[in-house]
């Protein structure tokens, strides 16, 4: 009975150090992994919280922002001929040099629109338009409108002749006029 009771003796330590080793190993490992999941996901929690505070406070100066350039981008459209399609704007600008040049002294024999260019985010749109006008200071007058309206026109080409070489007064004119319209 002695030898039982020297093994019990033995037994019973290793027992109890083997079950505290595997409670330590299964139990406490376990939830020790489980509370640090939870730190780190509390913690991405706060940061993120954060972040959206910071968002938060800063919606003000973006809505400022936001109002500016919605006012910048008003100003520069007006600087290109409106028209909700190409030839609508292409049609516009025809109208607008129409009124250049008959409001100058001149009279339109034809007019033509070319084809739209790419620019970008933008179309150049032209216009030719073959005119009389009845002398140089018409000429003048018509292309320094051109020059300085708003929206923006260009002339992309002129070609001046004399209507008659008797009477060198009336001039018979070619203009090409460019102008910019947004992309659509």
């Amino acid at each position: 009975m002695k030898k039982k009771n020297k093994t019990l003796i033995v037994t019973m330590p290793l027992l109890l150090i083997l079950l505290g080793f595997i409670l330590y190993q299964y139990v406490y490992l376990g939830v020790e992994t489980k509370v640090a999941s939870i730190r780190e996901s509390q913690f991405m929690k706060t940061k993120t919280l954060e972040k959206y505070i910071n968002l938060i406070s800063e919606k003000p100066q973006l809505e400022k922002k936001l109002a500016e350039l919605k006012e910048t981008r008003t100003a520069e459209d007006s600087k290109l001929v409106e028209g909700q399609t190409l030839s609508l704007a292409a049609a516009s600008l025809q109208e607008m040099v129409k009124d250049i040049v008959t409001r100058s002294g001149g009279t339109i024999s034809s007019e033509r629109t070319g084809k739209p260019e790419d620019l970008g985010k933008f179309k150049v749109i032209t216009v030719s338009i073959d005119t009389v006008m009845p002398d140089t200071r018409a000429l003048r007058d018509v292309l320094y409108s051109i020059e300085t309206r708003t929206p923006y026109l260009t002339v992309k080409d002129l070609d001046v002749r004399i209507r008659n070489y008797k009477d060198p007064r009336e001039q018979m004119v070619k203009l090409d006029i460019s102008a910019l319209t947004s992309g659509k």
